[in-house]
């Protein structure tokens, strides 16, 4: 089945680009369809899924002699992927761009990143950041990280580059077993040949990424995408698309992997922490 989210995001990207060579902004469209520019707005930034009516309309007003491409994009943009199958799971658009990035790059300040994490580490987190969460959609968002993780054991996985750090490996969660089984998860992790894990010491002290954790997603030509950048707050979740802001965090990637530890030198550290948990395990 094609993947929902890239579908949506493709559509908002032609249906920008109709409206563009057009020669049309916003506001002008808004007023042709008697709708409101926020809502364009949200459809051009796939935001808001778009109705197949909306598709019909915009087509007509940019003067498309065929819609035919487009009202398929709209159709295979209303289907749902895996992770939109339930409730309470609120990163269904992070999760369809990671199924098709083509490189994935992380940077965390606190905890193991998703994508690396032991069911009862998972567990734990969740459990810690919403504690008054119900028994069945702790299971539930526990269980979709975990599906997550396939993505790195496919036959062509994405290119995954972890940049941790040190905290992440000190701050207890789960008790001595879990952090045990989690750090050793990491540390096999590390040895995939499509897999890098650097840790930012604590000596480095502050730095240029020293409060924002965030992900950026790369994906080939083909796709149809914009390199995008995830940040998970506690206002909410924010994708970032604009070269300026994209180059931003770039910069920031390079600044943190010239202070952080060799990939081999990561490996030892995190060794060395799997070992501390395991001598004060009970």
């Amino acid at each position: 089945m094609a993947n929902p989210t890239l579908r949506q995001r493709q559509l908002a990207h032609r249906l920008r680009e109709l409206r563009q060579q057009a020669g049309m902004n916003i506001a002008e469209v808004a007023e042709h369809l008697l709708c409101s520019a926020a809502k364009i707005s949200r459809i051009e930034t796939a935001q808001r899924r778009v109705s197949l009516r909306d598709v019909r309309d915009l087509c007509k007003l940019y003067g498309v002699p065929d819609a035919a491409e487009l009202m398929a994009l709209a159709k295979d943009a209303r289907e749902q992927g895996w992770w939109q199958q339930g409730e309470g799971i609120d990163i269904g658009p992070l999760i369809g761009l990671e199924n098709e990035a083509v490189s994935i790059t992380e940077y965390e300040t606190t905890t193991i990143p998703g994508l690396l994490q032991t069911e009862d580490y998972a567990r734990a987190v969740i459990s810690r950041f919403v504690p008054r969460i119900d028994a069945a959609l702790l299971t539930r968002q526990a269980e979709v990280r975990m599906r997550r993780q396939e993505l790195l054991r496919r036959a062509r996985p994405p290119r995954y580059w972890v940049l941790l750090d040190e905290s992440a490996l000190h701050r207890h969660i789960g008790g001595a077993r879990v952090m045990e089984e989690q750090l050793a998860r990491l540390r096999q992790a590390a040895d995939l040949p499509h897999v890098t894990i650097q840790v930012i010491p604590f000596t480095v002290g502050a730095h240029m990424g020293f409060d924002s954790a965030f992900m950026l997603l790369e994906f080939d030509e083909e796709a149809g995408l914009s390199d995008t950048v995830f940040m998970e707050t506690i206002a909410g979740h924010i994708f970032q698309e604009k070269p300026s802001h994209l180059a931003r965090f770039r910069e920031v990637l390079d600044h943190l992997r010239a202070f952080a530890l060799s990939p081999d030198e990561s490996a030892l550290c995190i060794e060395r922490q799997v070992a501390h948990f395991a001598a004060i395990r009970p």
